[in-house]
């Protein structure tokens, strides 16, 4: 397979496709690992879009904080999409080798995604602030114009990080090695591999990382601190008890969330970390969107009871049907007998 092409009057190479390392260490159960991460795969996808059907068909869960679900469940099906197939693949090919441009739309996809889970994270962390702390208001506040504006900015400003970080990397080029000690194409792994001088590129990065991350996670951490202090306020227990189960679900996945990138980010690049790294990647590209429709559905009373009704209704409903296929069957066989009789 071609892996490079040489540059005659510089006497430099160019490569042409990357290597995914990924779980080197660990190929001796590259078939477990196969089975393994193809049930979350088929989990995640089942769970999320059954959480989509749930809230676009049940009128019960016609409201701000189930449509901000429904748009982070149909989020993390794409999310989940953009790296497992590949995964899958290696592991059942044993192929690790990627091209250069398929990595960059990999990396493109989950860094669009990433970011847009973070907008949509903290306008569901500002639609519990209003629950709670302005309760009175929130019919007002949390229109349908405002959701739709809320949602819409977080896929579109999601589009926007996403470009200009890909714009921006699409000029590095690679001279060898190839090898990306990573199970996806990340934006550190592929700047290590670069001959350019990324210096710049990392500080230009950081930066729009920065400007458009920071605020969704500054208004997700005041969010919540004011959600905190409110039900500190509440004279009851069961009141507070109350209050904190409408926002319990979204807090255990905005830790989750933010505190793994935190740790997997914040790891000083070494190969005897490597592998830490990659474990806690997996588990914020992997397993949280697999999590998340588990958290919403265990402990969410709502999406239980709209789960409960969708299959009472088709219970029903198939009863009913039967019924009256058997009632249809009787009247046809009794009046085929009467013609019979008057012959």
């Amino acid at each position: 397979m071609q892996v490079v092409e040489t540059l005659g009057l510089q006497n430099q190479t160019v490569i042409k496709e990357f290597i995914l390392l990924g779980f080197t260490h660990i190929q001796n159960i590259r078939i477990i690992l196969l089975l393994v991460f193809l049930i979350i795969y088929i989990m995640t996808i089942a769970g999320n879009i059954l959480i989509v059907l749930l809230v676009a068909t049940d009128r019960h869960l016609h409201t701000p904080m189930y449509f901000f679900l429904g748009n982070l469940s149909c989020l993390e099906s794409f999310y989940s999409s953009a790296i497992l197939p590949r995964m899958l693949a290696s592991f059942f090919s044993g192929d690790r080798s990627i091209s250069i441009n398929g990595c960059f739309v990999q990396h493109y996809f989950f860094a669009y995604l990433a970011a847009v889970e973070c907008y949509l994270l903290s306008a569901m962390s500002y639609d519990r602030y209003v629950a709670i702390c302005k309760p009175l208001h929130y019919v007002f506040v949390m229109n349908g114009k405002l959701c739709l504006l809320l949602a819409a900015g977080s896929w579109v400003t999601g589009f926007i990080a996403s470009t200009i970080t890909i714009i921006l990397m699409s000029r590095l080029v690679f001279c060898g090695p190839n090898e990306i000690d990573h199970f996806f194409c990340d934006t550190y792994p592929i700047m290590q591999l670069s001959c350019s001088n990324t210096l710049l590129l990392r500080i230009l990065i950081l930066t729009f990382v920065s400007l458009f991350t920071l605020p969704p996670f500054t208004l997700t951490l005041l969010s919540y601190t004011f959600i905190i202090s409110t039900i500190f306020k509440i004279p009851s227990t069961i009141g507070k008890q109350k209050a904190f189960s409408t926002c319990s679900s979204h807090l255990i996945v905005v830790t989750i969330y933010y505190g793994s990138i935190t740790v997997a980010y914040a790891l000083p690049d070494s190969n005897s970390l490597s592998n830490w790294n990659k474990v806690i990647s997996a588990f914020y590209t992997i397993l949280t969107p697999l999590i998340n429709p588990l958290i919403y559905s265990l402990r969410n009373k709502e999406v239980k009871d709209s789960l409960q009704r969708s299959i009472v209704i088709r219970w029903v409903r198939n009863q009913v049907n039967g019924h009256i296929n058997r009632l249809l069957q009787t009247n046809i066989t009794r009046q085929l007998e009467n013609v019979s009789r008057n012959k």
